[in-house]
């Protein structure tokens, strides 16, 4: 349930705001990757949602660039 109210939050957003959202979801895989490789991160499975939310804004970003273009 949580992710089908995330995705709907992320599809009213438009682009000026999905690129914040992508910037933040970026820096926090940073930190992530930064705790997982000085052997600090105790939630592993964290590093995999910040992909996935990452990988559903950039598809969300280039399906309004393309609705854009088309309309």
């Amino acid at each position: 349930m949580k992710s089908k109210d995330a995705k709907k939050g992320l599809a009213d957003k438009n682009g000026a705001e999905l690129q914040k959202e992508l910037e933040a979801l970026l820096k926090e895989q940073f930190g992530l990757r930064m705790q997982a490789a000085t052997q600090q991160l105790t939630n592993t499975s964290k590093l995999v949602q910040v992909r996935r939310g990452i990988a559903r804004v950039r598809t969300l970003i280039h399906q309004k660039t393309l609705q854009g273009k088309v309309a």
